[in-house]
This record gives structure tokens, C-alpha cells and sequence, in this order.
């Protein structure tokens, strides 16, 4: 086992760097301002000077870890300082009504159904990332990449809903470096005049006129959206039903901008260049003109995590080529975490992060494995079993945390990616001539307007053909397993057991497999302890906008209720009504009694008469769901803490629960 480990480390160099990174980024966020940056660089320092001093040709080997240990800490404390600003650049912005600040469009805006969305940097003091929602109009429409704005809004911190099944939006909107969000009105906002340039907002602006050119292709909306998210990893334009499909037939990765699209682009430039030759000066031309076209398409697709860690493996591999070497798969893969991490401590704790990283890893460690396991009789065997491994090991590293980031795991992923995973590529390959055809028909020559009609066809055809596979699977029987989320324990255990006994049917050695057995046991333990812990069924009014859901929540599901106007709810202990229409309250004159209440739900109706309500039901609390207007919901609270009656308004306060 130690032989493995110093195997593995001398192999891949990177890991050493990558080791103090992920450590700080991993006691930063589990002891926040503890420890002080300065410290560990300062004792770093030390240990390099004395390492400096120390390593003589007589004493080399003996003090040698002296310059290992001051570079590590350097680094610690380097990624240290990149947390801590990161996590001073999503601080709130400082409350103050009535005040403009000014920003910079940093992407593409989004049209959405009732405003247009911009990710905004603040200028200084307050320098923050946060995102606007501008009231529609051809104005705002208008806007692009580098626009400087001055606008007024209120900006809060983003928050989360409260829901118990909810999603940590506010989290999730931190890790991407914005502090919060604000409504900005038509005649609260102004263009300056005046443009930022800088590479990403330049990229961005080439991005914007891709995506205007690419209307010019005539696409259906579910078409133009896909080869959108493909060619340039814009998914804006993709329906909520055309991203579960593709979830639930395992084919979202080509979806997300990675190292399968990285690499066919990749292909195709070495293709472009190779007239350059493969030696002498030619061929170094050929590797610099690579890799810039190669960050530049990265740049234009918004730098994804996954696509940077395409692109950085694919910038050694080329500069491996230029001295005849070909490095370590798990070094290259060891650096592209290093420099991403480096800059961008965060990404640790991101989703897309983690899972592009733990599949191109599983390919890596199981690829070579299940390619042993079958030797083809011919080329077309030898492709289907390759794209069958791949496929299957990218999802032996990725269904763990599938399962721990969102409880889901589509079962006929092996099946839907053999004819999907080609056709990606051809689609790729298709699009740019059709692309260079386009550019061209401004020039009205017969012969280029019918070649460009005829790659529109063939696009088109491609894309339509890949849907309906896409479909066809979301439609099969059991096409995914959903609401198995796991804990973290749970996924460290099964990674325990996964690798471990892959290694065992490897090398038949017993250390894994005892590994292996340990973890599966002690998973099934912690399986068979949830199970007992059940927590107990809950009646819950749902934070949903705009609407009213009660449900009874249990087993991470929402069991809806059928809910009628003006209707007791059902609960063993509690008398619960839901009321959504108050005009019966002006036929009753009462005759002194009353009919108590433990929970009185409010819904829907704007003109609840508060202190008639009070007095007919006496009510312990008074619920008010999210289907009210605010300017009601807020008269309301005022008037129950006037009466001395509990409220519990779901939009501010989260979901309100009762055990069933």
C-alpha cells in the first residue's frame, strides 16, 4: 500500500501542490478567521531560506523536505487569502435606500418572463458581483457586455425558501461570487456611455454575436437551444422540459460544456494546423496557435470548471508533444484542479466542479480495467466497447455524488450514450461548416446558398434525431432513480467501497477487498439507521411564489393534498382550516360563539377582515401562504401583532410545519 502511495505521488507532482490547497480551502471554511494568512507564509518563507542554507551536496537529501514543506505553506497561505477575499467580495452590499451605485454588465443579459437579468460588478467601495432584474423594455434589452450602468436598487442577500426538500440557493449564488440581487424599475437605470474592455467582457461580446448569428441557421427553438448550449455552453435558451430530459436519460453532460466537447475542438484545430509539420519551428507555431484557439473558444463559453479542466490537460498534453513527452493522465488531471483552485477556492464546493473532476478521474482509475475485460474482433466492436467503458466508468465516479448533490441517478445512461455521444460529435463537426457557409452567403452566390441549405438540413436533421433518442429514453420505465439522497458519510463510504474493490478484481489482492467489505457494511449500517430515524410525516405549507401548496412531506416527497375552498385540513391532533375566500364572514353576525382553531391558513383572498376572523375561530397561529400579495400579507402581520395573534407568512419565514 505504501509502495502504491509513493508510486502514485511520484508520478504526479501536481498532487503535492494540490494537497496544501485543498487543505486550506478545507480549514477555511470549517474554522473561518482562525488562522491568519500571514502566518504559514511567513513560516514558509523561513523554511525555504533555511532550506537555502542548508542544502548542501553532503546534507541534500537529508534536509531536502525543508523546501517541500516552505512551498506547501506558501501555498496554504496563498489559497488561504484567495478564500478570505472571496468570501469578503459576497458580503452583503451595505443597505442605504435612495442610493445609485455604479456597475459593469459582466455577461450576456437574460431575457426571463417579467424582467431582464444582469450579473452587475459594482464599482468600488462597495465592489460586489449581484445580479439585477430590470424592468422590460427595448432599453434594457439593449444592453450588453461592458455597458457601464449607474442604476438604484435595494440589493439583498440572496435567501433561501425554507422549504424542507430546499435547495441552498444562497449557497449555491455565494460559491458563484455574488452577494445579492435587486429589482431595478425602467427610470432607475442609466446608461453611461462608457465601456469596459477586458478579455472575458470581450469574449462575452463575441459570444452575444454567435449567438445573434446562429438565429440565421432557422432552427426550431428546442434545436437553436441545444446547439447553443453545445458549441458555445450558453443554456439560457433551454426549456425546463428539455433539461429533464436530458437529465433523466443520463445525457446532461453534453449539455454542460466538458472535456468531450473541449476535445472534438481540440481535434479539429490540430486538423487545421497540422499543414504547420510536426517538427521545427512549423510545429511549434502549430502547438502556440493550439492552445490559443483553444482558450479563446474557453473563454467565449464562459470558463465552465469542467471545460478549464479540459482545456489546462489539453495545454500540457500540447506541451508535452513539443519535448516528446507524454505525461501523467492523474498528474494532468492533479494540475487542472491546482490552478483552478488556486484562483478560484470555491469551485472546491461546487457541484459541476467536483463531477467533472471525479469522471474524467473514474475514467482514468476504471477505463483501462473494463478495456481488459474484452478483446473485439474488430474496429466497430473495439469503438463500441471504448465508448461503452468510457461511459460506464465516468458514471462509476459520478453516480456517488449524484446521489449525494441531488438524490437522482438515471439507470439507462450505458444505452442512451452509445448512439448520443457520436452523434454530439457529428453535430459538432456539422455545425462548423454550416457556420462558414453563413458567413459567406452575404456574398449571394447561388452554389454557397444551396450548400449552406443543404448543412441546414443536416444540422437540423442531426439534432432532431438526437432529441427524440433523448426523449425516448426520459420516457422508458424506471429511467431514473430519484429521492436517494445521500449523506456525506454515505458517499465517503461508498467511494471506500467502489474503488477499493475495483482494485481487489484487479490485483486479487485481500487489503481492498477487506476495505471494500468494511465500507459496504458500515453504508448498510448507516442505511439501516436511517430507516429507523425516519423522521415523522409532516403536514407543511410550501414557500412556492406566487401560488398555494400543502403537501404532507415525508420521505424527502411532497404528498399533495386535494385542497377546496374553505376546508378543514386532515391531522390527527391539530384542527387546521385553510381559508381562501372570506365573503361567507360578511353573512355571519354571530351569536357569541366561537370555533377555536390551532392553525388558521390564509390564502389567496386580499380582503381578510382580521379582527372578524379572530373572533369567530380564536386561532393559536394564523399561516399565511405564499399565493398572498405582499401588501396584504404585510397588513395582515401588522394587524395579528396588534391582537396579540401569532402569524407565520411562509415568504418571509420558510415553510411552516406540524408533525402529522
Amino acid at each position: 500500500m505504501q509502495n502504491a502511495i509513493n508510486l502514485l505521488i511520484g508520478k504526479t507532482p501536481f498532487l503535492r501542490l494540490l494537497l496544501p490547497v485543498t487543505a486550506a480551502i478545507i480549514t477555511a471554511s470549517l474554522l473561518p478567521g482562525i488562522l491568519p494568512a500571514s502566518l504559514p507564509a511567513a513560516l514558509g518563507g523561513l523554511l525555504l531560506t533555511l532550506s537555502s542554507l542548508l542544502l548542501r551536496p553532503q546534507g541534500r537529501y537529508r534536509f531536502r523536505w525543508l523546501f517541500g514543506a516552505g512551498v506547501s505553506l506558501i501555498l496554504y497561505s496563498l489559497t488561504l487569502h484567495q478564500f478570505r477575499q472571496h468570501e469578503e467580495s459576497v458580503e452583503p452590499v451595505p443597505p442605504a435606500d435612495g442610493q445609485y451605485y455604479l456597475g459593469t454588465v459582466l455577461e450576456i443579459p437574460e431575457v426571463k418572463p417579467r424582467s431582464i437579468a444582469l450579473n452587475v460588478k459594482t464599482a468600488p467601495p462597495e465592489a460586489r458581483k449581484v445580479i439585477l432584474y430590470l424592468e422590460p423594455d427595448d432599453a434594457a434589452k439593449g444592453l450588453t457586455p461592458g455597458d457601464e450602468i449607474v442604476f438604484r436598487s435595494n440589493v439583498k442577500p440572496f435567501g433561501n425558501s425554507g422549504n424542507p426538500d430546499d435547495f441552498d440557493y444562497a449557497g449555491y449564488m455565494r460559491i458563484k461570487g455574488f452577494a445579492g440581487s435587486g429589482y431595478v424599475p425602467r427610470d432607475d437605470w442609466r446608461k453611461t456611455g462608457r465601456q469596459t474592455e477586458t478579455v472575458l467582457i470581450i469574449a462575452q461580446r463575441f459570444r452575444a454575436k454567435a449567438l445573434s448569428f446562429y438565429r440565421s441557421f432557422g432552427l426550431g427553438d428546442d434545436a437553436h437551444a441545444f446547439v447553443c448550449a453545445l458549441t458555445l455552453g450558453y443554456k439560457a435558451y433551454l426549456s425546463n422540459d428539455l433539461r429533464e430530459a436530458f437529465s433523466t436519460s443520463g445525457t446532461a453532460h453534453v449539455l454542460a460544456l466538458s472535456g468531450l466537447h473541449v476535445g472534438i475542438i481540440y481535434t479539429f484545430i490540430s486538423l487545421l494546423f497540422s499543414f504547420l509539420g510536426k517538427h521545427g519551428g512549423g510545429f511549434l507555431a502549430g502547438r502556440c496557435l493550439i492552445i490559443a484557439v483553444l482558450w479563446t473558444f474557453v473563454f467565449t463559453a464562459g470558463m465552465p470548471a469542467s471545460a478549464v479542466r479540459a482545456a489546462i490537460m489539453l495545454t500540457l498534453f500540447s506541451i508535452g508533444t513539443l519535448f516528446r513527452r507524454h505525461g501523467s493522465g492523474y498528474n494532468s488531471l492533479a494540475a487542472a484542479a491546482f490552478f483552478i483552485l488556486i484562483f478560484r477556492p470555491h469551485s472546491l464546493f461546487d457541484a459541476g466542479f467536483l463531477m467533472s473532476f471525479s469522471a474524467v478521474f473514474a475514467i482514468l482509475f476504471f477505463n483501462p480495467k473494463l478495456i481488459r475485460l474484452y478483446t473485439p474482433p474488430n474496429r466497430a466492436a473495439k469503438y463500441l466497447r471504448d465508448l461503452l467503458c468510457i461511459t460506464v466508468s465516468a458514471q462509476l465516479g459520478v453516480f456517488p455524488l449524484a446521489l449525494y448533490c441531488f438524490g437522482t441517478f438515471p439507470t439507462w445512461f450505458f444505452i442512451t450514450n452509445i448512439p448520443v455521444v457520436p452523434l454530439v460529435g457529428i453535430i459538432i463537426y456539422a455545425t462548423l461548416p454550416l457556420i462558414l457557409t453563413g458567413l459567406l452567403c452575404p456574398l449571394r452566390c447561388n452554389f454557397i446558398s444551396a450548400l449552406h441549405a443543404s448543412f441546414q438540413w443536416v444540422e437540423k436533421t442531426l439534432i432532431e434525431i438526437l432529441l427524440k433518442i433523448v426523449r425516448l429514453a426520459e420516457s422508458m420505465p424506471f429511467a431514473q432513480i430519484s429521492d436517494s439522497k445521500i449523506t456525506l458519510l454515505q458517499l465517503i463510504l461508498l467511494l471506500l467501497f467502489i474503488y477499493p474493490l475495483t482494485g481487489y478484481l484487479s490485483s486479487r489482492r485481500a487489503p481492498p477487498l477487506i476495505v471494500a467489505l468494511t465500507a459496504m457494511l458500515l453504508f448498510q449500517l448507516t442505511v439501516t439507521h436511517n430507516n429507523l430515524t425516519r423522521p415523522e410525516p409532516q403536514l407543511t405549507v410550501f414557500n412556492t411564489p406566487g401560488r398555494s401548496e400543502i403537501a404532507i412531506y415525508h420521505d424527502n416527497r411532497r404528498h399533495s393534498l386535494d385542497m377546496t375552498e374553505n376546508s378543514l385540513l386532515p391531522h390527527p391532533e391539530k384542527r387546521i382550516l385553510f381559508l381562501s375566500d372570506a365573503t361567507f364572514i360578511s353573512h355571519y353576525y354571530g351569536d357569541g360563539r366561537q370555533f377555536p382553531l390551532d392553525v388558521l391558513i390564509l390564502s389567496r383572498q386580499t380582503s381578510f377582515d382580521i379582527e372578524r376572523l379572530s373572533a369567530l375561530f380564536c386561532p393559536a397561529v394564523i399561516v399565511l401562504d405564499s399565493s398572498l400579495p405582499r401588501r396584504t400579507a404585510a397588513g395582515i402581520t401588522r394587524k395579528c401583532a396588534a391582537l396579540g395573534i401569532a402569524v407565520h407568512d411562509v415568504t418571509e419565514n420558510g415553510a411552516f410545519s406540524l408533525k402529522f
